[in-house]
């Protein structure tokens, strides 16, 4: 830092100053500073409590409680010329005693604040002054987990500064000032710099945070998705066996649908499917040729009624021109087989409805594969 001399035209260096060289204690001086001028932290605060000591089962106590404008509650750790190692760990630890408390706690603590101060005011209407004269009992403090922590220093340790921007990634809200005091004769300066996040990537860095957490959660749900769909098709496959000629070889797996031969014909399937909505048992048309698909389709379909009347039941014909392949499907809707419970329901669905459609479709797979093996007169060979 350098002081401007404007008639010389000139800088001069201000000489950096330790707070124990200068005789300033951390709760005397610095502590006071920030809590007689809450604002030097880069934002509107409201000092509610020095040196805290309300919490249950423990004599440990913070050094500064405050409030955001949001009405988050704010944990004020200050250090003198070097965080310590530990710093970080406090003020997590004070972060979490002060999760719990509540609306009326907080209005108590700041009360016995404003009372030590001996001027007789109220909490409540200073509450109230501070949120821009919103009403107490519409005001929302401490909601969930929206504390956050303030951490000041002249020096921070590697281990500090490392293991904060680590917690940033949970979207744990940190920040880092650095106090530094100068010396220019007898006057003494202070600087105070938020270095973590800095000030210009802090948007950034919370929008980095934010994704990083929404990624781990979609991990965490594609994990706990495949785990569950894997248990349930190791339950269907044990209850269907020996009860139909499909699926007796197949094993579990982590897709959302299950593939079963049975009609000697390549690209031609029995097929289960289950959803977060519904459950479903299809004959899959689904060659590598799409021409061919609907060939096989329309030839299947032209003995729709005898297919209906054996299956006994509305199956619904698919034959999904704009896409590859086309199927025959029978579903159960307003089910999840994410939901246990519903897991025997499901099962039974899809089990007996198999078969059904096993029955109902097996007379005319000759007639399809014959159809693959002819030549047509009017396009292209059709091959098996």
């Amino acid at each position: 830092m350098f002081v401007i001399n404007k008639e010389a035209n000139t800088i001069t260096a201000l000489d950096r100053k330790t707070f124990s060289d200068l005789g300033f204690k951390e709760r005397a001086h610095l502590q006071e500073w920030i809590a007689k001028n809450p604002d030097c932290l880069g934002e509107r605060l409201l000092i509610i409590q020095k040196e805290f000591n309300g919490f249950p089962d423990t004599y440990e106590r913070l050094d500064l409680l405050a409030l955001d404008k949001s009405g988050n509650l704010v944990v004020i750790e200050n250090k003198l010329d070097d965080s310590g190692r530990d710093v970080t760990w406090q003020a997590l630890k004070y972060a979490s005693y002060c999760s719990t408390l509540t609306k009326e706690d907080i209005r108590g603590i700041y009360q016995s604040y404003l009372d030590a101060q001996g001027a007789g005011q109220q909490a409540v209407e200073k509450l109230t002054e501070f949120f821009e004269d919103a009403e107490y009992n519409d005001l929302l403090l401490n909601q969930r987990m929206t504390q956050r922590i303030m951490l000041v220093a002249a020096n921070f340790r590697k281990e500090v500064t490392s293991t904060v921007l680590w917690l940033m990634n949970f979207k744990i809200q940190l920040q880092c000032f650095k106090v530094t005091p100068y010396g220019l004769g007898e006057d003494i300066f202070l600087t105070l710099d938020q270095i973590i996040p800095t000030k210009d990537a802090q948007d950034y860095q919370i929008s980095m945070a934010n994704k990083a957490q929404e990624e781990i959660h979609s991990e965490e749900e594609v994990k706990n998705r495949h785990r569950v769909r894997l248990e349930f098709w190791a339950a269907l496959l044990k209850e269907i066996k020996g009860k139909s000629p499909l699926f007796q070889n197949s094993n579990p797996t982590k897709d959302h649908w299950l593939v079963a031969g049975g009609t000697n014909i390549a690209g031609l399937s029995y097929q289960f499917v289950v959803t977060m909505t519904y459950a479903a048992v299809l004959f899959n048309i689904g060659r590598s040729s799409t021409e061919e698909n609907k060939i096989l389709f329309d030839a299947l379909q032209q003995h729709n009624g005898a297919i209906g009347a054996s299956f006994a039941g509305p199956l619904n014909w698919e034959r999904l021109s704009d896409k590859k392949s086309s199927r025959l499907s029978f579903a159960l809707t307003g089910v999840n087989y994410f939901n246990k419970d519903e897991w025997p329901k499901i099962i039974g669905f899809l089990v007996e409805n198999i078969n059904k459609l096993e029955v109902a479709t097996k007379p005319y797979l000759p007639e399809l594969k014959k159809l693959l093996s002819n030549t047509d007169t009017e396009g292209p060979e059709i091959l098996s």
